[in-house]
């Protein structure tokens, strides 16, 4: 196991990378300097104490932004994490595309391209997703959980081919916690409305 200094360093570098993504770094990961957490409002507990959450803690600091906060209802909810999941995706992504132009191996160069076909994936899934929410959530509740994976192939991959990538294999655990939550929030909008689908 890496030492904790080592982690740290790699946990910093990781979320600078997300600072470079199209969404404030504030609705993907909560800003250090704010003294006091903002409360999460009681849709996003719910959501987060949901079955199907791989991490609490991770759910509850990704969704702590004003703008998740006053989500209003379970279908505003779910956009947004799905426009987190994509975002997110998005940061990930250019991290590998990043990565591939430093690498020469065959066999590594092999499992970064599957991986970038998996985060291209993401991305479209989440953003269909968002769109599927209100009118077909069994369909967005399917098009979420399939992404899963693509993601575990990808990681597969990279340890096959023994990439030595912490960054990688961060974004890719961020990456089955938004799934995790996808899948969470589309359940709970199956639930709301059985007979609409």
């Amino acid at each position: 196991m890496a030492p904790p200094n080592q982690l740290c360093l790699v946990l910093v570098i990781f979320l600078s990378i997300f600072s470079l993504s199209s969404l404030p770094t504030s609705a993907i990961i909560p800003k250090a300097n704010v003294s006091l957490p903002l409360p999460s409002s009681q849709l996003v507990e719910n959501l987060c104490k949901g079955k199907a959450v791989e991490n609490r803690r991770f759910c509850l600091k990704a969704l702590s932004s004003p703008k998740i906060i006053a989500a209003m209802d379970t279908t505003q909810l779910g956009t947004l994490i799905m426009k987190l999941g994509a975002a997110n995706a998005k940061a990930t992504l250019n991290v590998y595309n990043e990565i591939i132009k430093k690498l020469g191996s065959p066999q590594a160069l092999k499992a970064l391209n599957c991986c970038v076909e998996a985060y291209k994936y993401a991305i479209l899934s989440f953003e269909m997703v968002s769109s599927e929410l209100v009118e077909d959530p069994q369909t967005a509740n399917y098009d979420v959980a399939v992404i899963g994976p693509e993601i575990a192939n990808c990681q597969k991959e990279l340890i096959n081919a023994k990439v030595q990538a912490p960054r990688l294999l961060a974004g890719n655990r961020f990456m089955k916690y938004y799934v995790s939550m996808g899948y969470e929030i589309t359940s709970t909008l199956e639930l709301e409305n059985p007979n609409e689908y």
